[in-house]
């Protein structure tokens, strides 16, 4: 997983904001290497909202979760629907913990792979993976492009030198 900052925050960037399909197949290779292929009955995606896939024209989470099935060799489908609500980017820590409205369409496979483009908190695959487990998944295991770097408190001005 990349860290969401400079090189690894242009690239996935690159896809979600300028739909720059051609980092689609490096970041599935990637993340494919991550995962046991005999663990997966099923990948699938965390949603982006009605509203920005109707602008964007496509799903981020949903190319990267395709692709990292073909490459895994295992089934890709629509297991989750988001329901319309406000975009997570760009909202403080606190505003994000509520997390959005995720279900399951229906049951769900045993063992589900979850695909996500960046994990800033956690919640929202928090709230997906407890959806597909409300639907009958006894395993969801999580997958993501990028991760957001914990911000650590600083601790006073001190510098260590010798």
């Amino acid at each position: 997983m990349l860290a969401y900052e400079r090189a690894g925050r242009e690239l996935v960037a690159r896809l979600k904001y300028r739909n720059a399909r051609t980092t689609v197949r490096w970041l599935a290779v990637e993340m494919a290497a991550l995962c046991d292929p005999e663990r997966v009955d099923v990948v699938t995606w965390v949603p982006t909202t009605p509203s920005r896939r109707q602008q964007r024209g496509f799903d981020q989470a949903e190319l990267l979760a395709r692709a990292v099935a073909r490459r895994l060799r295992r089934r890709c489908a629509v297991l989750l629907v988001r329901g319309r609500g406000p975009a997570r980017t760009g909202r403080a820590r606190h505003e994000r913990r509520s997390g959005p409205l995720i279900v399951a369409r229906g049951p769900a496979p045993s063992r589900v792979l979850l695909v996500d483009d960046v994990i800033t908190t956690g919640t929202t695959v928090s709230v997906a993976a407890r959806a597909l487990r409300a639907a009958g998944a006894s395993h969801v295991s999580v997958l993501a492009a990028a991760r957001t770097p914990l911000k650590r408190a600083r601790i006073g001005a001190e510098t260590c030198e010798e």
